[in-house]
Order: structure tokens, then sequence, then C-alpha cells
């Protein structure tokens, strides 16, 4: 249910689970979390995460949440192989964004969404802490009274909106969607590995 595609070092994990609202299982994070480790190893100048279908994730598998998957660590082994990795990561949204995969999304260098993707964490209203770095993560990029109203508040944001806060960086068509991160990914695309890591260090 997790697809890797490689093209002249360019990664990209897909999640494919449409029929379940691309909902994760706990074997579905362990394989993207590995994905993103043999990534900072091998020749990989840019991790894209995308989905299929209209849904990027609603999360947790409802079935392995009830049995603990909700404060599993692999949803922290995810987000921090992403945060670590010395390529360009680009969140590519499909569509909308919630619950614990907000986590991997937030730990990318850049986050593409489709217009209509909505995103929402009901960590508050389902009784869960989110992940540990996913609050200081998601308060850098919109400020911590906006944090507060995802985490705390429960708002569902949409897509104009969370390109306004700095949620995301480009809301796009869906048909734009797969052309739009082929062009941000392509300087990348053309440099050496030790080039992409040293300016994205120096950021």
């Amino acid at each position: 249910m997790i697809r890797l595609e490689k093209d002249e070092g360019i990664w990209r994990a897909v999640i494919d689970r449409p029929e379940k609202a691309n909902s994760l299982t706990g074997a579905m994070l362990a394989e993207l979390a590995g994905i993103a480790e043999a990534a900072a190893g091998g020749d990989a100048r840019a991790l894209v995460i995308t989905g299929t279908g209209k849904v990027f994730s609603a999360g947790a598998d409802l079935d392995e949440a009830r049995a603990g998957l909700a404060t599993s660590d692999l949803w922290e082994r995810l987000s921090g192989a992403v945060a670590r990795l010395p390529c360009l990561t680009v969140a590519a949204l499909n569509g909308t964004l919630a619950g614990g995969a907000m986590g991997m999304a937030l730990a990318c260098d850049l986050r593409v969404a489709v217009e209509g993707a909505k995103f929402f964490y009901p960590v508050m209203r389902l009784g869960f802490l989110p992940q540990p770095s996913d609050p200081g993560r998601l308060r850098a990029l919109v400020g911590p009274a906006r944090a507060k109203m995802i985490l705390m508040a429960g708002a569902r944001i949409e897509a104009a909106e969370a390109l306004d806060w700095g949620l995301v960086d480009r809301v796009v068509p869906a048909a734009m969607l797969a052309g739009t991160v082929a062009a941000l990914v392509a300087d990348v695309q053309g440099a050496a590995p030790a080039h992409v890591a040293a300016i994205k260090a120096m950021i």
C-alpha cells in the first residue's frame, strides 16, 4: 500500500490505499519511515510524499488506532526520518490531510496542496497528544495562536487559508499538482547530492 518510484534521483513515496482514505497502518508507517531512512544513504536529491485518490491521508487506520497505533512511536520515527534528510523533501498533498499524517507533511521542506484540500488534527477531541515534534514544527510554520487553533480548538483549515497561514507553500488545481512538484524538484534533480545537502544545511 506504499509504492516507491525512483526517477534519476527523485524518490516518490505514494500512499496507495484510496478505498480507506489512505489511512495508515503500522506496517505502512514503518515502510514510509524505511524509505526516508534509505533515502538518507542513497542517491536521492528529493523525496516526494504523495497519495492516490482525493485524500492525502486520513491519519491512522481506525482499527489499529484503537489497538494502540494512535500513540505509537512509528509516527515520530517517520517524521524524524523525513526531517533529517539532507535532500529536498516535498509533501504533494493530493487532498485532505488529517490527524497523525500531519507529522510527515510538517517535517517536509515544502508543502504543495490541491484546491479543496482540508487540514485538521483532532487530538483534543479524540483525547490523544500530538506526536512530540509536531507542535513545534506547526508553530514554526503558522505561529503559536494558529497552532493552538488547530491542535486545541479543532479548527478545520481550508486550502486557501492554509496558504495564507503558511501551513502550505502553494495551492494548485489537482491537474497541476504533478507538474508543479516536478518544477520544484527540477534544479535538485540536476545537482550532485552533496550540493543539495550543503545548501539545505546552510538554510
